[in-house]
């Protein structure tokens, strides 16, 4: 939100001052405005209030701390929005989730929870690469099964399940590429 000069200006002296103080709960925009203008109304300020007020002006937006994303958090969302991509169109040729409500529902709600990781995972979330592990551990007892039935009666179901489980992997394989000190890293080179 962009902060007018012009209508601090139309403010009094004591008004102002609530935007320097320091507990103010004012963005830095309009307590550097709002110094600014009473400094050329003649307000002398000491040494001790400067330092408070450029303290106040300078600090961090506390509300956007958004993690440091590597170009693998994108490679490796990109493959499971793709791997999604593909469980919808698996969805509409498997002739039996169709007939099934409750399978049918729980497919989208796997979709769902796919596309729910696939976000997490382009938002810098790196320790989501545990819980997709620990999943492709449990889902490949029950997969490979699946996957040789869907291929000998559904062939292109199975190809279709292969090619999401390959994604996953992909994913996953790029996630624990990422340096565990990629933290460190950002925030050396952010200095």
């Amino acid at each position: 939100m962009a902060v007018k000069k012009s209508v601090l200006e139309q403010k009094s002296n004591k008004e102002l001052e609530e935007y320097i103080k320091p507990d103010t709960t004012f963005v830095p925009q309009a307590t550097k405005i709002a110094y600014e203008i009473l400094k050329t109304r003649g307000k002398d300020f000491s040494v001790d209030e400067m330092n408070s007020i450029n303290l106040l002006i300078n600090k961090p937006d506390e509300k956007k701390k958004d993690l440091p994303i590597h170009s693998n958090h994108i490679k490796a969302s990109n493959f499971i929005y793709y791997s999604a991509g593909l469980g919808v169109l698996n969805l509409f040729l498997s002739s039996e989730l169709l007939k099934d409500k409750a399978a049918m529902i729980s497919g989208i709600g796997a979709l769902f929870f796919i596309l729910l990781l696939g976000f997490l995972i382009r938002k810098g979330y790196t320790q989501i690469k545990y819980g997709l592990l620990f999943l492709s551990i449990i889902g490949l007892f029950g997969f490979i099964p699946q996957l040789i039935y869907n291929l000998q009666y559904f062939p292109i179901n199975g190809i279709i399940n292969l090619c999401q489980f390959i994604l996953q992997i992909l994913a996953l394989v790029l996630l624990f590429m990422i340096p565990k000190d990629f933290l460190g890293q950002q925030n050396n080179t952010s200095l």
